[in-house]
């Protein structure tokens, strides 16, 4: 078992981090001392956020990356296995969103949501799970939602569902690499105050706020903090959680 030094910088994949949840993750992550790997389909936005965090490319770098496709995973790993030896932290946040009534979703877009967000969860748990199980540490944080606890109010059944196979996921990953210093965990954010939100619920906007308890959208920095604390070495006992950030829409 090779756990990590603690004057060790820590290196941190984030799937979709270029922008949106993922940048203010990528953005926490930076800020707490982690290298951070910025994987992205669209390269543009990644490079720009790299070089907005170090220009130098030492502490935060990029890489394109489809989580449709596991040979994608096993690609940024080997690049981050080449230039620094280890990955210590993967956080699953890339995903696709649709509001789409379920008589109306078609079952190929259906199956499509859920590769992408259960089967690239799962690929890059996989495939990353592999290496931390080796090396007898890593941190898996995996982003899930409100909508795969509740079903989805704002949502699409195929999205839905597909954080229901997420939350599922973290507790498998969870059990099967805990004896190996691996933790998995899992944070299911409510509605945050973001443009996407913002922009899905439109003329809804007031109206929803009006049914969350604390009577405000959620705060992403603050659950780019989460991801910050349950990425660090002191997160060992925290295994297989969720954790809800959602006003009091659902609780447990």
């Amino acid at each position: 078992m090779t756990l990590p030094a603690p004057d060790k910088i820590h290196t941190a994949v984030v799937t979709g981090g270029a922008r949106g949840f993922g940048a203010e993750a990528v953005r926490a992550l930076h800020r707490a001392g982690f290298r951070v790997v910025i994987s992205d389909i669209d390269p543009e936005p990644a490079a720009a956020l790299a070089s907005e965090l170090d220009l130098s490319g030492e502490t935060a770098v990029t890489a394109t990356l489809d989580v449709a496709r596991p040979d994608d995973f096993q690609a940024v790993l080997d690049k981050c296995l080449e230039r620094w030896g280890s990955v210590e932290v993967l956080v699953n946040n890339a995903a696709r969103t649709a509001v789409q009534g379920v008589l109306e979703i078609d079952p190929a877009d259906f199956n499509a949501v859920l590769a992408t967000n259960a089967g690239g969860t799962f690929a890059g748990s996989q495939i990353f799970g592999r290496h931390f199980k080796a090396r007898g540490y890593g941190r898996i944080v995996n982003l899930a939602s409100l909508a795969g606890q509740n079903g989805g109010t704002a949502t699409g059944a195929h999205y839905a569902a597909s954080k229901g196979a997420i939350l599922t996921l973290t507790k498998i990953f969870a059990r099967d690499l805990a004896p190996f210093g691996v933790t998995c965990n899992a944070i299911a954010p409510g509605p945050m105050d973001t443009p996407m939100v913002r922009s899905v619920l439109g003329d809804n906007l007031e109206q929803a706020i009006a049914n969350i308890p604390v009577g405000r959208l959620g705060d992403p920095q603050f659950v780019a903090e989460l991801v910050v604390l349950l990425a660090g070495p002191k997160a060992a006992f925290v295994n297989g959680a969720c954790w809800d950030v959602n006003g009091g829409i659902y609780m447990r």
